[in-house]
Order: C-alpha cells, then structure tokens, then sequence
C-alpha cells in the first residue's frame, strides 16, 4: 500500500514538473524572423525619427528623456527641432497627451508604453526585437477587422497598420493544416512608398532604436563586463600561483 501510494506521489510530482512544457509544446509555433539590430549612430538616429513621427502618437515611452538622445549622436538643437514638436522641454519624459481611457475606447485597449518593449517581448521563439521586426513587417488588409488591418504575429491586433504608406498594402492567403492551424501567406497587393528590402531596413532601424531604448548602457554594461572577466582571470591565475607558493613544503 505504501509503495502504491509512493508511486502516486511520484506521477503526480512528475506531472507537475513536465507540465509547463507539454503546454508550451501543445501551443502554436510562432516563426520570428532575425532581427538585424544596428549600434551605428545613423540607424538609430532613423529609428528616433521613425519612432517620433509615427509611434509617438498613440504610444509614449515615459522611462526616457528626449536629452538622453544625444547619446546616439543627435545634438540638443537637432533634438529640438526634429524630434521636439509640442513644446516640451528637452528634460521632458517623451509622454503622450491622449489619455488611456480614451485610447481604450477607440483601439478597445490603451496602446502601451514601448520603453522595454524589445525585452517584454522576448520568448521561447526569439528576442524581442525578432519579435517586433516580424510583427511589424507583417500586417495585412483586412476587411473584418475593426481598423482594416490584421497581423499575422498578433492576430486580432488593435493597433492599425500605422507604416502602410511606407510599406504599401499586403494581402493574406490563409490555409488549414491536417493538424487544424492555419498558414497565412502574404503578398504586396499595393506597394507603397519604399521598396521591400528599404522598408524592411527601415523596420530595422526602428527597432534598433527601441533595442537601445530598453537599455541604453547596454554597450558600456558589456565592455565594462569584458574587463570585469578579464581582471577575474587575471586575479585567479595570481591567486593560483600564491596558493601553490604557500602550499610547496606541505605535502
């Protein structure tokens, strides 16, 4: 009876531990393409103006300051007078003025803050800045939908394709798999202002500025990192070399 029991307990302690991932094999797949993030000052100078002029409307990015620019090469007065269009102070949080409830009622949710959206994004099928990269490169025409828009990543996505004219117009063939998902092809229906490999070197640069705008020391953090692990070594072979020294007449 008790080593009934113990067995029980055994399955069940078993269940629950492989139970995470038999429900994350169980889940859809989701294919991501690799980002190409950039650190050259120009790409993310590109990916600043992109992010003002078409993001900045609907979503803020309240854990940055406009002054904090200046550190991928953009001057105060060139911050001012391309990026600074209401007013605001060059210390200011780069906020919104809509408000969220107001945004709730028209996108049916309030657009979040994207100051770390590049690390919330990340997942068992790639970084976040994959993630965005895919995603924004992937919306499609989509009649049902409430904004006309619909995103193969972020199906039922609220937010409207806000880069068609940069892009142009995509079209969705979708098929039923044997195993009941769907595969959604997309074709350019309409093109738009950039050809494909420029938009797709535009999405690019945007996210490499989101990239950077989750963690704008990441560049410092990693070289300082590298001497940091460089001195550990260096420290080790010193400490060897003294234990060996301290320890030769002992045997």
């Amino acid at each position: 009876m008790k080593m009934r029991l113990l067995n029980l307990i055994k399955r069940a302690a078993a269940a629950l531990l492989f139970a995470p991932a038999l429900a994350l094999a169980a889940g859809a797949v989701l294919h991501l393409d690799k980002a190409p993030v950039s650190n050259d000052p120009a790409a993310l100078q590109h990916g600043a103006k992109l992010f003002v002029n078409y993001c900045l409307n609907c979503h803020s990015a309240s854990f940055t300051r406009y002054n904090q620019l200046q550190d991928i090469g953009l001057s105060e007065q060139a911050i001012r007078d391309n990026l600074m269009f209401t007013g605001e102070r060059i210390g200011d949080l780069m906020k919104i003025a809509m408000r969220p409830a107001e945004s709730k009622a028209w996108f049916g949710k309030a657009p979040p803050d994207l100051t770390l959206v590049a690390r919330a994004r990340a997942s068992e099928f790639g970084s976040g800045a994959d993630w965005l990269y895919t995603y924004l490169r992937q919306f499609y025409r989509d009649p049902e939908r409430p904004s006309g828009w619909n995103n193969v990543v972020f199906e039922n996505v609220g937010m409207p394709h806000v880069f068609w004219q940069l892009q142009g117009e995509q079209a969705a063939t979708v098929t039923e798999n044997a195993d009941g998902s769907k595969k959604v092809d997309l074709s350019l229906a309409k093109p738009g202002l950039l050809a494909p490999a420029e938009y797709d070197k535009a999405v690019a640069d945007l996210v490499s500025f989101l990239v950077w705008m989750g963690e704008p020391v990441a560049e410092k953090r990693k070289s300082i990192g590298a001497v940091v692990l460089i001195f550990l070594a260096g420290l080790f072979v010193l400490s060897y070399a003294l234990k060996k020294n301290y320890w030769k007449d002992i045997h």
